[in-house]
């Protein structure tokens, strides 16, 4: 009579294993970013919305909560970059950083050629991280304009104005999509919260990042 082996209740089902996404570090920026950018969001629109500006009130409080938190913008990427535990994290921002032969024919085709299999990051991701990377020293230098104004010309404040207030709004605009996005894909959300996804998630949406860690 030949033994079989059955399957340990504790192992996931073959396509249910674990992969290990984003590393604690990883995990910790992007949530200590994203509570920086929803302060920010939040007290922008008390700022600027007449509305929640006079249902609110205390516009100086507000100001000032918004321009010490925008100093901050840097501070969560800084511990994170600089530390030893940064490994996984400069892994990614290279790959974030490199768009390859897929990644221009998805952008060339937006997606609707299957063939195109992509890496860890989605192209629209590493447009994304581009976009928010640098806006971090466009709105932290024309906010210490519009803030410290005293030294600088009228052409100089009005400039920065502009561009702090378009650029603010582009970064609402990817934010929100990002949000809606991370809800739309709970498995995507659980890989930044827990730092884990299953290998047929990653098979069906970064079939390349699979290949490579095997």
């Amino acid at each position: 009579m030949v033994a079989t082996t059955r399957p340990s209740k504790n192992r996931p089902p073959k396509g249910r294993a674990r992969l290990v996404r984003f590393d604690r570090t990883e995990r910790w920026l992007h949530w200590a970013s994203a509570a920086v950018f929803l302060v920010l969001i939040v007290t922008a629109a008390v700022l600027y919305l007449a509305p929640i500006s006079a249902l609110i009130g205390r516009r100086n409080l507000v100001r000032n909560i918004h321009v010490v938190v925008g100093l901050m913008l840097p501070v969560p990427y800084l511990v994170a970059r600089l530390g030893p535990w940064a490994a996984g994290l400069r892994a990614d921002s290279r790959r974030l950083a490199r768009f390859d032969a897929e990644d221009s024919r998805w952008l060339r085709t937006f997606g609707r050629d299957r063939r195109v299999r992509p890496a860890k990051f989605h192209p629209l991701q590493k447009l994304n991280a581009a976009f928010t990377a640098g806006s971090i020293p466009v709105m932290l230098g024309t906010g210490a304009i519009m803030y410290w104004f005293r030294p600088f010309p009228l052409a100089w404040r009005t400039g920065a104005t502009f561009v702090h207030d378009w650029v603010s709004l582009g970064l609402f605009v990817t934010v929100t999509i990002h949000i809606a996005k991370a809800l739309a894909d709970r498995e995507a959300l659980a890989g930044m919260w827990h730092g884990r996804v299953t290998r047929r998630w990653a098979r069906e949406h970064h079939p390349r990042w699979l290949e490579d860690l095997k």
